[in-house]
C-alpha cells in the first residue's frame, strides 16, 4: 500500500497528538467539594435548618454558603452552635453572603463571627438602589469595599462582592462593575461571578477573567433557561456554557463553585439542587 508524503505527515501528526489529548482529559477531574448557595433553600431553612442541612449533606453537597446573617447568629444559632451541626453533617462553609447593615453596623463583629464559623471569604450580596444612584456613588462605595477588606484581611478572611446585572449597566457614561474593579485593591476586594446574572447582562466570563485574571476566587453555578424570559435553571439545563467557562478557572483564580437558584419553577427547591448537583458531576476541573 502507497502513501503520499502528504499523507504520512498528516498521520504522524494526528497520531502525536492523541496521546496528549488523552493526558489532558486524564488530568481533569469533576469538582471535588460542590457547594451550594443557602439561599435558594430560605423557606426551607427558615422553618427546619437542621433538616434542611442534612438533606443537603445527603445530596452530596461538602460546602455551603451562607446568607441572612443577622444579630450574631447564623439561622438562628450562634457560630459554635451553627459550626458544630455543619460538622456533624461533614458540611464546611468556606464563604457567607452579608448585606450593607452588616457593613454599616457591627462589621468587625460579623468578621469575627465568620471566622468563628470558618469563613475564608466574605461576601457583599447585594447593593440596594439608594446606595447606587450615579456613578460617584460606586466611587464611594470603593473606598468602604476596602476599608472593609482590611478588617477582614487582619483576621484571614478575604473580602469581595458578588454581582447581579446592574452592575454591568451604563450609568452616567461608564460601567459601574469597571469602576468597582479598578476602584478597589485587588488584594483586599476580590469578586465571586454570578455566571447567570453576567450572562443576562450580555457578559462573557471568559473575557472578564482574561482582564481581570485571579480576581474571581468564587462562582456562582446559577443556569438560564431557553426561554424568552430567560428564567432561573437547574444547571445543566439551561443556555449557559459551564465548561467553556470552566476552562478559564485558572485564569480567573476560581477556588469555590456554588450552586444557586433564586427561583424554582419546576418541582421543590431541594429537586432542584439535587439536579443541579448531579449536572455539575459531569463538568471537568
Amino acid at each position: 500500500m502507497n502513501i503520499s508524503r502528504k499523507e504520512f505527515l498528516k498521520t504522524s501528526a494526528l497520531a502525536l497528538t492523541l496521546p496528549l489529548l488523552n493526558k489532558v482529559d486524564a488530568f481533569a477531574k469533576p469538582i471535588k467539594n460542590v457547594g451550594l448557595q443557602l439561599y435558594t433553600l430560605r423557606n426551607e431553612l427558615g422553618k427546619d435548618p437542621d433538616g434542611t442541612l442534612k438533606k443537603v449533606a445527603e445530596i452530596g453537597y461538602k460546602e455551603v454558603e451562607t446568607f441572612g446573617y443577622s444579630g450574631g447568629k447564623f439561622f438562628g444559632k450562634t457560630p459554635g452552635e451553627f459550626k458544630a451541626l455543619l460538622n456533624s453533617l461533614g458540611l464546611t462553609t468556606p464563604s457567607g453572603h452579608y448585606m450593607p447593615n452588616n457593613l454599616k453596623k457591627d462589621w468587625n463583629v460579623a468578621v469575627d463571627h465568620a471566622a468563628e464559623v470558618g469563613q475564608k471569604f466574605m461576601m457583599l450580596a447585594f447593593l440596594f438602589p439608594n446606595d447606587r444612584k450615579t456613578i460617584d456613588d460606586y466611587k464611594k462605595l470603593c473606598d468602604t469595599f476596602n476599608e472593609a477588606g482590611e478588617v477582614c484581611q487582619k483576621a484571614g478572611i478575604q473580602f469581595g462582592y458578588h454581582n447581579h446585572d446592574f452592575e454591568f449597566q451604563t450609568l452616567d457614561g461608564q460601567v459601574p462593575y469597571d469602576v468597582m474593579l479598578k476602584g478597589t485593591d485587588p488584594k483586599l476586594v476580590k469578586m465571586e461571578l454570578d455566571l447567570y446574572w453576567a450572562n443576562y447582562a450580555g457578559v462573557d466570563p471568559v473575557e472578564l477573567f482574561k482582564q481581570n485574571p485571579g480576581r474571581f476566587p468564587l462562582v456562582h453555578l446559577k443556569d438560564m433557561a431557553k426561554t424568552e424570559k430567560r428564567e432561573f435553571a437547574e444547571v445543566g439545563t439551561g443556555s449557559i456554557d459551564f465548561q467553556r467557562i470552566l476552562d478559564a478557572r485558572k485564569t480567573a483564580g476560581i477556588k469555590h463553585f456554588f450552586v444557586e437558584q433564586d427561583a424554582v419553577t419546576k418541582g421543590t427547591p431541594l429537586e432542584a439542587i439535587a439536579l443541579s448537583y448531579k449536572n455539575v458531576g459531569k463538568l471537568k476541573v
